[in-house]
Order: C-alpha cells, then sequence, then structure tokens
C-alpha cells in the first residue's frame, strides 16, 4: 500500500510541475469539418506525452473525409532541439479509432462498422511564442493492426494551435 501512495504521488508532483499543452487542430475543423483536440505534457525539455481525440463531423457519403468518425491518439514526441521558440520532432502514437464501411462497394450501404487500433510514426514541426503561444504541424502514418473491415492505413496530420501552461 506504501508503493502505491508513493508512486501515485511522484505521478502527481511530475504532472503538477510539467509544461503543460492544450490545442485543437485548426485545418481539420476548417478544412473537413472535423474537430480534434490535444492535450501535452512535457515530462523534460525534449521529450512529451500526450493524447488527441477527433470527432468526424462529415457525413458518411462525403468524398472528401477521413475514414474514421472517432480516433483516440495517445503519443510519445521527441523533440530534437531545446530552442525555446522552434522545435522539430519525432512521434510515435497509437490510435484507436471507430467508424464505418461500405460492405458493397459504390452502394452507399455503411453498414460494417469497424473498431482498430494503428501503430504509427509522424514528425512535424512547433513554434512557441513567448506568451504561451503554441503552433505546431505534423504529418504521419499509422497502420491498423487487428480489423480486417477496417482500413489498412490511417493518416495522423494537423495544423494544431494552442496554449502553453
Amino acid at each position: 500500500m506504501k508503493k502505491i501512495v508513493l508512486i501515485a504521488t511522484f505521478l502527481i508532483g511530475a504532472l503538477g510541475y510539467a509544461q503543460q499543452e492544450v490545442k485543437l487542430d485548426v485545418a481539420d475543423a476548417i478544412g473537413i469539418r472535423s474537430l480534434e483536440f490535444s492535450y501535452e505534457s512535457y515530462i523534460s525539455d525534449v521529450n512529451s506525452f500526450g493524447v488527441s481525440a477527433l470527432f468526424n463531423l462529415a457525413k458518411q457519403d462525403e468524398s472528401f473525409r477521413y475514414n474514421e468518425n472517432m480516433m483516440i491518439t495517445p503519443y510519445f514526441r521527441h523533440y530534437f532541439t531545446s530552442e525555446a521558440q522552434w522545435n522539430f520532432f519525432g512521434e510515435g502514437f497509437v490510435g484507436i479509432n471507430t467508424g464505418k464501411k461500405e460492405s458493397i462497394e459504390d452502394s452507399g450501404n455503411y453498414d460494417l462498422k469497424y473498431t482498430d487500433a494503428a501503430l504509427g510514426v509522424a514528425v512535424g514541426t512547433k513554434y512557441i511564442a513567448d506568451g504561451g503561444l503554441t503552433i505546431d504541424a505534423y504529418v504521419g502514418l499509422g497502420r491498423n493492426l487487428f480489423g480486417s473491415d477496417s482500413p489498412i492505413l490511417v493518416p495522423r496530420l494537423g495544423l494544431n494551435v494552442g496554449w502553453r501552461f
């Protein structure tokens, strides 16, 4: 019991003193009618972990949209520089995604539901203003691992605007 209390106290203390960010993917919101919110917490000057939640608002039969209706993406980032304003990073992520797929091609019947998990990588850059404004852009690709009805590839791209506190 003492070990659990000690570990919980350490984790709460580490998160309490860490740099944290909340962000919105403006490119997805404007371009393809989906909302993606992100939270990122720094564990050192060059490493962070975070989670993104994507909600697709576009109709299923639109020609240009994400396949996923919802995706939760925990990620780990390593920053290659420790400069104050510009950073380049590499990211590893796991994307837990759900959606619908057409049962017969060009039928318009999206009745095959799927849930899958993708493992992938991304690269990007981040700008951090002195006042706390953050802007990051990234591109990456993941591969779904388990389902036969899910798409093989999962994109990870965005242009986030957020706030560091």
